[in-house]
């Protein structure tokens, strides 16, 4: 763990997509980020397939660290239908599982939401036409909701968002612009601008921009794992952020 008396240092990756295969490689980054920090955050794509037995691997990993974890599932961590299980696993190993909700560590809040897809501004879907396309579009609201829902709750001087879809457009400025869309929702911005924020962290998308900021000024980071790989070449895969003037580190 990091010691500074008046700073957190928090380790944010996305998209680990843990598999067997991989267990030694996730290990030895979480080791690298607990040792580094006094936070980790994970941006969602815990798993690669949505399997309770990745959610084990990763858990275990977890569970020996003495760091704080925060995590929010991303798509993949759905696609076997094993979400619950995996949110399960992972809070029994410690890990922070929000979902519309938030935490409070070391004085520190952070308000965490998977996201959801719909694109960006004016070229953002909209519920018009066909219920599965208006269905489409509440789910977006939904996440948004959520996202304020976890913010409004936080009382801490400084909050910290975690998600797994972009709220802004620039971070994913890099990938093909035909799927822009499906890699977050502006609709996420909203709260962020309506509630101070010290820093976003995102995943999703791989290829995508490692920073930008909200039209309220507010900084969003990338920290997708295939994005930090290719802009890290002399370290571990992961994004480290300070907050100074963190007095509570009980």
């Amino acid at each position: 763990m990091a010691n500074h008396s008046d700073r957190l240092r928090l380790g944010a990756v996305a998209d680990l997509h843990c598999t067997r295969k991989a267990a030694d490689s996730t290990r030895n980054l979480l080791s690298a980020m607990a040792h580094d920090t006094d936070v980790l955050l994970l941006g969602g794509d815990l798993c690669d397939a949505g399997l309770p037995e990745e959610a084990e691997i990763l858990a275990r990993e977890i569970s020996i660290l003495k760091v704080p974890a925060v995590a929010v599932l991303g798509n993949h961590d759905f696609e076997a239908g094993k979400a619950p299980e995996i949110i399960e696993i992972l809070s029994n190993a410690g890990v922070n599982v929000l979902d519309g909700k938030s935490c409070e560590i070391y004085g520190v809040g952070f308000a965490g939401v998977k996201g959801f897809a719909g694109g960006f501004g004016e070229k953002a879907l909209q519920p018009w036409g066909e219920p599965i396309i208006k269905a489409f579009v509440h789910e977006a609201v939904e996440e948004a909701l959520k996202l304020e829902s976890a913010l409004a709750g936080l009382r801490t001087p400084n909050r910290v968002a975690l998600l797994h879809y972009s709220p802004i457009v620039e971070t994913v400025i890099g990938e093909p612009p035909e799927i822009f869309p499906f890699l977050g929702s502006s609709r996420l911005e909203d709260p962020l601008n309506r509630y101070p924020v010290a820093a976003v962290f995102h995943g999703h998308a791989h290829r995508g921009s490692p920073e930008g900021v909200t039209k309220a000024g507010v900084r969003v980071f990338n920290v997708a794992k295939s994005l930090l790989q290719n802009i890290i070449s002399d370290a571990p895969p992961f994004k480290i952020f300070e907050i100074d003037g963190v007095k509570d580190r009980r």
